[in-house]
């Protein structure tokens, strides 16, 4: 009997399923001549902001543009500190590195793997100017608190919305002006990436609106900041040749925004699809001792199902799903603060590290199958019996 084969993400039902439209939407760019900017990556941009409700969207190089022009447009410079999370992928803490600030890690919660909100405050200096959490792995961070934090201490909040777009934030924003109750009542909650003062998404392939290529997107509804950030992806300049700051060539392809134009009509139910997946794993996997789940909380679109394997069993697991045909992935093995480019540089945080060793993330694609996920499921179960 051949083996079964699960890879950590398959792409190609999604394409399949999608195909006309894509070769469509192509086909009318390469017509139209026009391939960076242009009428096309407009259209886009203004499908994107009247999606998320947010008066400025702009198509970028990447999500890691998105985060160095967001902070840049937000006035961080050189010397300032920015408050975030060592649990996230490199990116993150470099785009504070790279406009030459320093990164300040606040440990995340071990059930949410976002920053802790109740550790933050101990972490402002005077050099502080902003605080930039990240939804990881789909999971909106608790905004609220962070908002009123940021708030009483008059600082920018930059959203990492790298792994979570479509994602809603559900909680409260109580004395926050940024995020009014009527706003979240009527909407049953907000985007992320639309209640700080810029929000940061990546387009690239294996995200939840992913390109077929790189790509990113800021958004705000900051009008001058909005400026700015245009300035700032075409060499710092309003008007060609008559360039005022030092910029980036940080464009959004216009093929690229035809792809992610025609998926942002099937968004909604790609990510109810990845919602249903979580949630049967969690059935599969609930009574499975050695295992610790995430939550299934409102608003999370799981970029990734993400475990905790405990008893320092993890890696076993993963090499024992691996050898049975199944990919699971570690995201992340090595917490930003640990990375060689800043080792030595901070004092332990002693979730982020535990994570690092737990963490597995399961198979995760919205046209995973029942008889997959029970594959994948029994997969992680019999290998946890294997070893205890």
């Amino acid at each position: 009997m051949s083996q079964i084969k699960i890879p950590i993400l398959d792409l190609k039902p999604q394409y399949q399923a999608i195909k006309d439209e894509i070769q469509t939407a192509i086909n009318q760019v390469l017509d139209s001549g026009q391939f960076i900017l242009g009428p096309t990556v407009k259209a886009f941009e203004t499908d994107v902001a009247r999606y998320l409700g947010v008066k400025h969207a702009i198509g970028l190089n990447s999500g890691t543009d998105a985060l160095v022009i967001g902070l840049r447009a937000a006035g961080i410079v050189p010397g300032d500190e920015v408050i975030t999370t060592p649990f996230s992928f490199f990116a993150t803490a470099e785009s504070i590195s790279m406009v030459g600030a320093n990164p300040v890690f606040v440990d995340v919660q071990p059930d949410t793997f976002n920053i802790d909100p109740t550790l933050i405050e101990a972490a402002i200096t005077p050099k502080t100017k902003a605080i930039m959490p990240v939804h990881l792995y789909g999971n909106p961070a608790a905004m609220g608190q962070i908002i009123q934090i940021a708030d009483k201490h008059n600082l920018k909040v930059i959203e990492d919305c790298a792994q979570a777009f479509g994602a809603v934030y559900k909680g409260t924003c109580s004395g926050c002006d940024r995020c009014d109750q009527t706003t979240l009542a009527q909407l049953g909650g907000k985007y992320v990436g639309t209640i700080g003062d810029v929000g940061a998404f990546s387009f690239f392939p294996t995200k939840n609106l992913g390109a077929y290529g790189d790509g990113g997107l800021l958004a705000t509804n900051d009008d001058q900041l909005a400026d700015m950030a245009r300035m700032l992806r075409v060499h710092g300049a309003k008007e060609r040749y008559k360039n005022i700051m030092l910029g980036y060539n940080s464009r959004l392809d216009a093929i690229q925004a035809a792809i992610l134009q025609v998926k942002l009509r099937h968004i909604d139910d790609w990510n109810n699809k990845r919602r249903w997946v979580a949630k049967t794993y969690h059935q599969l996997l609930e009574k499975s001792e050695g295992v610790m789940l995430p939550e299934i909380a409102d608003g999370h679109v799981f970029h990734q199902y993400t475990v905790r394997i405990l008893g320092g069993h993890r890696d076993y697991v993963k090499q024992a799903l691996a050898e049975a045909g199944i990919g699971a992935m570690i995201y992340y093995p090595i917490p930003q603060d640990k990375l060689p480019v800043y080792l030595g540089k901070y004092p332990d945080l002693a979730v982020s590290n535990q994570l690092a060793q737990e963490v597995l993330s399961l198979p995760m694609w919205p046209e995973l199958s029942l008889a997959q996920l029970e594959a994948v499921a029994d997969g992680v179960k019999q290998a946890l019996n294997n070893r205890t």
